[in-house]
C-alpha cells in the first residue's frame, strides 16, 4: 500500500504540469460519466471471537468493477460502484493452539459518493468525495475446518472517503485512478451462535485503475 501510494502520489505531480498545456476534459452539468476499472481490495481487519480468542484475518481481492458519475455541476457530482469481492476468512493466533478456517464470503459493497471536481475544465482533473456504503454480505460457505458447522455475516451501513483523478485521453474518453476508504464493521456468528466475534472492523482500502466514457 505504502509502494502504491508513492506512486500514485508522483503521477499526480507528473499529470498536473500536463494537465495546464493540454485539451480539456470538459465536465458539464447533465454529462454521465461510466467507468470500468479493475479494483484491488485490501482489508484493514481487527477483532476477535468471544470464545477462542484469536484475530480475525481477510485476505485480499482483485475484481473487475463498473461505476456510474452524474454531475449535477460542473464541479459537482455523485458516483455510484458496483462490484462483488470474494475473501477468505480465517482467526490466526486462536486459544485451540491453530488457526480456525471460516471459509469464504462474497462482498457487495455498494457505495454512493459525493464528489467535488476542482478542476472540471482541464486535461488532468482530481477530485475527492465523501459518502455511504451498505456491504451485503453473500454466499457464505464454512470452509473446511470440521470445528465450524455455519458462518453468518451481519450486513450493516458504512462511510466512505475518496480521492482520484481522471485524465482525458480523448473528447470521450479519460484515464481514471481511484482510491477509496471504507469503514465498515460486522459481527460474525458461528456454529449458530456458539462463537462470535462482534464489530469486526473490515475496513478496506479499494484502489481502481481504469477507462471511463461521458455521455
Amino acid at each position: 500500500m505504502k509502494k502504491m501510494t508513492a506512486f500514485s502520489l508522483s503521477a499526480l505531480l507528473a499529470l498536473a504540469t500536463l494537465g495546464g498545456a493540454t485539451p480539456v476534459l470538459a465536465k458539464d452539468a447533465g454529462d454521465i460519466l461510466v467507468r470500468v476499472r479493475g479494483l484491488a481490495v485490501v482489508p484493514d481487519e481487527g477483532g476477535t471471537t468471544d470464545a477462542i480468542g484469536g484475530s480475525a484475518s481477510i485476505d485480499n481481492s482483485v475484481v473487475p468493477e463498473i461505476d456510474f458519475t452524474y454531475f449535477f455541476t460542473e464541479n459537482i457530482a455523485a458516483e455510484l460502484i458496483l462490484a462483488t469481492t470474494p475473501h477468505d476468512v480465517s482467526v490466526s493466533n486462536t486459544s485451540l493452539g491453530r488457526n480456525v478456517d471460516l471459509g469464504d464470503v462474497w462482498l457487495l459493497p455498494p457505495t454512493l459518493t459525493v464528489q467535488y471536481h476542482f478542476m472540471p475544465k482541464k486535461a488532468f482533473s482530481p477530485y475527492i468525495g465523501a459518502g455511504l456504503n451498505y456491504t451485503f454480505f453473500l454466499n457464505e460457505d464454512k470452509g473446511n475446518d470440521p470445528a465450524v458447522t455455519s458462518v453468518d455475516y451481519e450486513d450493516n451501513f458504512g462511510y466512505a472517503l475518496q480521492a482520484g483523478f481522471d485524465y482525458k485521453i480523448d473528447d470521450r474518453w479519460s484515464f481514471n485512478f481511484d482510491v477509496k476508504k471504507l469503514f465498515l464493521e460486522t459481527s460474525v456468528t458461528v456454529n449458530n451462535g456458539s462463537i462470535n466475534a462482534r464489530d469486526v472492523d473490515i475496513d478496506p482500502w479499494i484502489v481502481g485503475i481504469g477507462f471511463g466514457y461521458r455521455f
